[in-house]
């Protein structure tokens, strides 16, 4: 008997998880500026991973330096227009070491994607196993976490990364320590976020059945609470990969991020700073490839975010509609207010010569 109960249990639940996913994908192709972001993010991505194919169909690479593209009379400055872009280097070179610039940016996307992609999943893990330890633990388990995910939160993000990264050989891959490191010291706020979701989860009706049927707690926080806790950790998660990628851009314009000859977005603009008028390329062009990748990146995690909390838009249109409505009954009373003592103007006009009639029989 049980079995054949679990045996139609498991596809009504697998119908469940495939029509959940279907809603999902219908609420988010619903958002056009959702959709438009995920174009964009999809295209870095691809530039990123294809950046060796890119590089090598313009027949240049990130390192090679061009001494003879630089003008040592100027200080250094690309000779020629659009700081020597052309048909050898599509996007100009650098300033002082004449390498090429379209190289440096396709391959700089792989270091800040790379680096946030990383440190996003690192501080998705951190955070989820000590936010559901803290929740199904006892008293003194959840006070001891908690403390430390308070004192995670209260420290100042970007003096630990500096500290923690001037004390680390240089010959440790930089990319993975920048992420190993913005993850170990960003993870406390999805860490409460996962405590307070586990907390809310664990005194529904189908977990305290589970309980009940004697399911251990690590058993019960994989099969029922880390589904519950899907849909809030993915907003969240989406919404972090852009500040990553703006940490990795600043500890590598600090110069204790990413460094040389391994092109970062951040490592770019720190040598940029002075070429501004001279080279204004090379300073605006990963400028522009940043600030496009974390727009493109937020717009897509608020999107997600409706699209698995669809009762956020829901009360958002609600709001609007009652402001609405309110306003219109407003108008509406107006127009009737004014239409109401227009009325009484006339109808007193009008009663004014049966007034004066009155008052002449009155006097006769």
């Amino acid at each position: 008997m049980s079995e054949a109960l679990v045996a139609t249990e498991i596809p009504e639940a697998a119908a469940s998880g495939i029509s959940g996913a279907r809603q999902f994908w219908r609420r988010l192709r619903a958002q056009r500026a959702a959709m438009v972001a995920a174009a964009v993010v999809a295209l870095l991505v691809l530039v990123a991973l294809a950046a060796p194919l890119l590089t090598a169909l313009e027949g240049q690479d990130p390192t090679t330096y061009h001494p003879s593209l630089i003008d040592s009379a100027r200080g250094g400055v690309p000779i020629g227009s659009f700081g020597g872009a052309g048909g050898d280097h599509w996007l100009g070179v650098e300033p002082q070491t004449g390498r090429d610039l379209f190289a440096r940016l396709v391959y700089g996307a792989r270091v800040s994607l790379g680096v946030a992609l990383g440190a996003t999943a690192v501080q998705v893990v951190l955070g989820v196993v000590v936010g559901v330890a803290a929740a199904l633990g006892n008293r003194w388990v959840d006070q001891l976490l908690s403390r430390i995910t308070d004192i995670i939160v209260a420290m100042p993000l970007m003096i630990m990364a500096l500290a923690l990264l001037a004390i680390v050989p240089e010959n440790f891959p930089r990319p993975i320590l920048v992420a190993l490191v913005i993850g170990f010291v960003a993870w406390g706020t999805i860490g409460k976020i996962a405590r307070a979701q586990t907390l809310t989860l664990k005194e529904l009706d189908y977990v305290a059945a589970a309980r009940l049927s004697g399911w251990g707690t690590w058993r019960i926080a994989r099969r029922e609470l880390l589904p519950g806790l899907a849909a809030p950790v993915i907003t969240y998660a989406a919404l972090m990969v852009p500040a990553n990628i703006s940490i990795e851009a600043s500890l590598s314009f600090l110069g204790v991020g990413v460094k040389p000859p391994t092109p970062s977005w951040g490592q770019m603009l720190s040598s940029a700073d002075v070429w501004y008028q001279a080279a204004p390329q090379y300073l605006l062009l990963p400028a522009a490839a940043l600030f496009v990748t974390v727009l493109a990146l937020t717009v897509l995690g608020d999107g997600v975010r409706t699209a698995l909390d669809p009762r956020a838009a829901s009360r958002l249109r609600i709001g609007t509609g009652r402001r609405q409505e309110a306003k219109a009954g407003e108008s509406t009373a107006g127009e009737s207010t004014a239409g109401e003592s227009t009325a009484g103007g006339s109808k007193a006009g009008k009663a004014e010569p049966g007034e004066s009639k009155v008052s002449k029989e009155a006097t006769s």
